[in-house]
């Protein structure tokens, strides 16, 4: 497999999001889904919906979420909704809850390493096209968040997100063998790129980097000085490249992010998704600042 190419901007803004996405070459048709993280509440380290405003408006797309597995503002479509204007979502896109009415939609994944079903939202169906804009930061269970995450746990339905953490046992949600959950992320990843094909785009921004992610509450406030924004069609070589840009940087809040990755085998995502064969490590990193 040849290299991916993995665009980069130090520039961190509504516009460099827009620059970025159209180096990429793609344009995406129909309905749009833009899959991003809402935010829970009282989470301070979220991206805003102003600052994703250009480039939502660019590819005049649908702000999509699921509901949450657990305990808080967004694990019913009742609070998930109300979170969702008071965080200002609504304020300023078209929102859909991909799993506000059952029942869920199931991909199959034919060579799925550990589940061979992921459960979905079935309003997923509605669209033609997804984006996936995420927040690249720390995670308390997969060591980080990028797009690999997004598209498995964050386009699962609340049922989807118990099954893939519980490795295909949705009642061991907190208790499954930690690889297996690793590996059942990159198994549902595969299953929605698949779904997308050639109509699937992804950018990765790496600010307010915190290692927790912005499903808590209470995270920790960013570690590290802000990296920039990096595009790409492969999901994997745009996380490997972020991964990069930490464990190489100078910062000295890198340690703290690095130590929160390998200590929950975070790059094992990436390594199971590289033998799924959706996508690849090796990337040319293309900066458009040059």
């Amino acid at each position: 497999m040849e290299k991916s190419k993995v665009y980069f901007t130090k520039e961190i803004t509504e516009d460099s999001l827009v620059k970025i996405y159209e180096q990429l070459g793609i344009e995406l048709k129909g309905n749009v889904a833009v899959k991003l993280h809402s935010g829970e509440m009282g989470n301070q380290n979220y991206l805003r919906p102003e600052f994703v405003q250009k480039i939502i408006k660019r590819v005049n797309g649908t702000v999509v979420e699921c509901n949450t597995a657990y305990e808080g503002e967004r694990n019913t479509t009742e609070k998930h909704e109300k979170l969702m204007e008071n965080h200002g979502w609504k304020k300023y896109f078209d929102v859909d809850i991909l799993d506000k009415e059952g029942p869920d939609k199931e991909l199959d994944i034919p060579n799925g390493v550990v589940i061979k079903k992921n459960y979905v939202g079935k309003n997923i169906d509605n669209y033609d096209s997804m984006l996936v804009l995420s927040h690249f930061k720390g995670h308390p269970m997969g060591g980080y968040g990028g797009a690999l995450k997004q598209l498995s746990i964050g386009v699962a339905s609340s049922f989807g997100k118990a099954y893939i953490h519980g490795a295909g046992v949705p009642e061991n949600i907190w208790t499954a063998d930690h690889d297996k959950f690793l590996e059942s992320m990159a198994d549902a990843a595969l299953s929605v790129h698949s779904m997308f094909k050639d109509h699937i785009a992804y950018i990765n921004v790496m600010c307010n980097m915190s290692v927790d992610c912005d499903c808590c509450a209470k995270a920790e406030d960013p570690c590290m000085k802000d990296i920039g924004v990096l595009a790409s069609l492969d999901p994997i070589a745009i996380d490997q490249a972020c991964i990069d840009l930490v464990y190489n940087s100078t910062d000295p809040g890198r340690d703290h992010l690095v130590e929160r990755i390998d200590s929950r085998n975070g790059r094992h995502t990436i390594e199971s998704a590289v033998k799924l064969g959706f996508g690849t490590k090796d990337y040319e990193l293309v900066n458009i600042d040059e």
